[in-house]
This record gives C-alpha cells, structure tokens and sequence, in this order.
C-alpha cells in the first residue's frame, strides 16, 4: 500500500531541481524544516536514501535518480487529471464577487494574482468595506465570499481560517512609549490614539482589549483609512492599534516602531466566509480551496 504523499514527491523534486533545501524552502514558500521533515518522511517511507550532501550542495544518490524520474511521470499524470477534473467541474470560466475588508486589500490582490495565473478566464469582482458593510452585503447576497477577520454570531455562515492576523500598538519612533520594554497596557490610559472607524473589525478587537484591560485612552481621531492613520501616526499624532500586515514596510524602514506591550501582539485569522444557504458555483468553490490550500505561505512571504 502507497503510503507517502503527494506534497513528499513534490518536495523531493523540488529540492532535486534546486540541489538545495534551503532554496527549495524559498521556492515553496515554507520554512527549511519543513521540508527536511518532508524529505526526511519520503526517505522513511521507501526505506532508502534519495539525497547526500554534496559540499554545500545537495545531490541525489543513485536510487533518488532512479526515483526522480518516477515522481516526475507520478505529477505530471496527476497534473493532467487537476486539469480534466477542473474542466469537469467549470473551473476554468466563471464569475466571483468578493468582499474583503479593508485591511486585506495589502495583500489579497497579491492573492488574486496567483489564483488567475493558475484560471485566467475567471472574472473577480472585489468589494473592498469595513467589516459591518461586508457582512450586510453578504446577508443581502451581493457577494459570493467574504474575507475578513471575524464572522459575527447572529450571521448563519461558514468560515474557515487560512492565514494569521497579528495585531499590535504602533507609534511614530521619537514617541515616548517607544523606549518601554514589556511595558503594560495600563500606560495607555490618557495616551492619544488615533483609530479605525465603528464598524472595523479591527477597532472592534482594539476595544475588547481596552475593555478586558479597563483602558480609557484619549481617541483624538477617527480615519476610515489604515494609510491615512499611518500618516497621522508618523507625524505623531499618536498611538495606534493595526494589522501588523499592514504596516510591514514602515517598520521595516523605521518610519512606524513597534511598542513592546505585555500580551502583545494578539493573534487572528483571516477567514474565508459565505452563508450556509448559499450553493457556491465551481470558480467560487476554486478559490476558496485556493485560499485554504496556499494563502498562507503567500502571505508570509509578501507581508
């Protein structure tokens, strides 16, 4: 009985092409580990060793030549049966409305690019509304799927998590909060913030947190805008609660610091939702898949 998989063949060949596992790694966008594990489990499996080291380099052994050569004719058969039962089920044309909330918008047209190299004749209309609009625009059947963080109770949908959300308090480098380490979040009462507006998903969370914490900060401005908060913040208008995937670039450059707080960052899902009543059309049902299959990695990689 076959017990390895399809994801071992592919990360065989992959470190094969590569004769590397760390550019193997890089090309399928997971961590080296994880593909010594897999590497490591095919090996196990056919109770034979597929690689040596090679100086810095890795090369195949005799017998992983030999297997090479099966594992490419296994997934270029089973490449040719996605495409059959892809055409079977009209995965190749459609049409998908999309709602996302605005906080995705820094990384879900990344998303939408590779899923349309992969079905370029499916049509994507993208919604992009804060977190209260997206969910009345989905209880009114406007959209197909929703992405956002949370799904509220009293709405009857399926939600299924496919990525991480991480959150935390930002400022402008030269804020005096800045320089605190481990510092508790009590140290923001009376501090100036600038926030999302009601109806954010993200104000919702940066208020449960003020609530458990009973924290009564100063809010000095509402912005329906992560990019105009970032600017208020660099300018120093405050302190603020975002995505941390949405402010990669400026903590990379130094123009935004991260404040190091007690219990921070908190961690979500991003979550891919549509209502139970609702039949979704085969292009949908593709790019759900897609989103819980590889949205993940993609993100990591791009934010």
């Amino acid at each position: 009985m076959r017990r390895y998989t399809l994801r071992q063949l592919d990360t065989f060949l992959e470190v094969a092409r590569a004769e590397s596992v760390s550019k193997a790694a890089e090309k399928l966008h997971v961590t080296q580990p994880a593909v010594s594990t897999q590497l490591k489990q095919l090996e196990e499996v056919l109770g034979i060793a597929l690689v040596e080291a090679n100086g810095r380099q890795i090369r195949l052994t005799d017998a992983g030549r030999e297997v090479e050569q099966f594992a490419i004719a296994a997934t270029s058969q089973l490449s040719q049966l996605d495409d059959v039962v892809e055409d079977l089920k009209g995965l190749q044309r459609g049409r998908i409305s999309l709602g996302i909330v605005g906080t995705a918008k820094y990384f879900v047209p990344m998303l939408l690019v590779h899923f349309r190299r992969k079905f370029p004749s499916i049509e994507i209309s993208l919604q992009i509304q804060n977190r209260d609009q997206i969910f009345r625009m989905l209880e009114r059947n406007e959209l197909d799927l929703a992405i956002t963080g949370r799904v509220p109770e009293a709405l009857d949908c399926l939600s299924e998590a496919f990525a991480t959300n991480p959150l935390g308090f930002v400022s402008a480098p030269g804020h005096p909060l800045s320089r605190r380490r481990q510092a508790p979040l009590s140290i923001f009462n009376d501090v100036d913030f600038v926030v999302r507006e009601n109806g954010s998903g993200t104000r919702a969370t940066m208020e449960s947190v003020f609530e458990k914490h009973q924290i009564a900060p100063r809010i000095v401005m509402e912005m329906p805008s992560n990019e105009s908060i970032k600017q208020a913040v660099m300018a120093g208008m405050g302190v603020t609660f975002l995505s941390l995937r949405t402010v990669r670039h400026e903590l990379a450059a130094g123009h935004l610091v991260l404040l190091d707080m007690q219990g921070m960052p908190i961690v979500r899902q991003w979550r891919v939702a549509h209502l139970r009543t609702k039949k979704l059309a085969p292009a949908a049902l593709g790019l759900k898949a897609f989103l819980i299959s590889d949205g993940a990695a993609l993100i990591n990689v791009w934010a």
